[in-house]
């Protein structure tokens, strides 16, 4: 287990206490009001540090990778498999605050299912499919989406709604681009 695999499984890790708090603050849990009801009025931004160091994580991880040639398998798989749980994770978190439509939601979770499919069916041929720079366009423009929305500053609204749309258009654009250039993944399945 290599320093980018680490930190590839210690952004997973971080999903836990980024959920539980930034739904704790809202569902009115009386444990959770006991146990954090002196620092209620920053948890907003507690759960933005914990998904900022996440999302930093994954530039770090792949960076290193890539410099001291430890790039593997177990990372070309989890990486990607590490920024959906914790974007899609983030994003039904904001379904239930409000801050995002469920429909842009399932069309982003949407995508990554049929990607995992893809690569599913690809590594049982013996093959692994890695990001592509559409896919980190995608993940990036939806981990600053989730950055604004978690920020909730009313004067950013229409930057939000506009990187939300970028967002959403990425995720369209990198299943297309995904599915053409791994089309002979589906002809291998007649």
């Amino acid at each position: 287990m290599n320093l980018p695999n680490k930190l590839t499984v210690f952004r997973v890790i971080l999903v836990i206490p980024f959920v539980v708090l930034l739904l704790g603050q809202e569902a009115g849990w009386g444990w959770f009001d006991a146990l954090f009801g002196g620092i209620m009025e920053y948890m907003n931004w507690i759960t933005l540090v914990i998904f900022v160091v996440a999302c930093l994580t994954d530039l770090l991880d792949g960076k290193i990778a890539r410099k001291h040639n430890l790039v593997t398998n177990f990372g070309k798989f989890m990486d990607p498999l590490a920024d959906k749980l914790l974007v899609c994770s983030a994003l039904i978190c904001l379904i239930e605050l409000g801050r995002i439509p469920a429909y842009i939601v399932v069309i982003i979770i949407s995508r990554e299912f049929i990607i995992s499919g893809f690569r599913l069916i690809a590594s049982d041929n013996g093959v692994v499919i890695a990001a592509s720079m559409w896919g980190k366009y995608k993940t990036t423009f939806q981990m600053i989406m989730v950055i604004l929305m978690l920020a909730n500053i009313p004067a950013l609204q229409l930057v939000t709604d506009i990187v939300m749309w970028i967002a959403t258009a990425l995720t369209i654009v990198s299943l297309v681009d995904y599915i053409y250039k791994n089309k002979s993944i589906l002809s291998d399945l007649k």
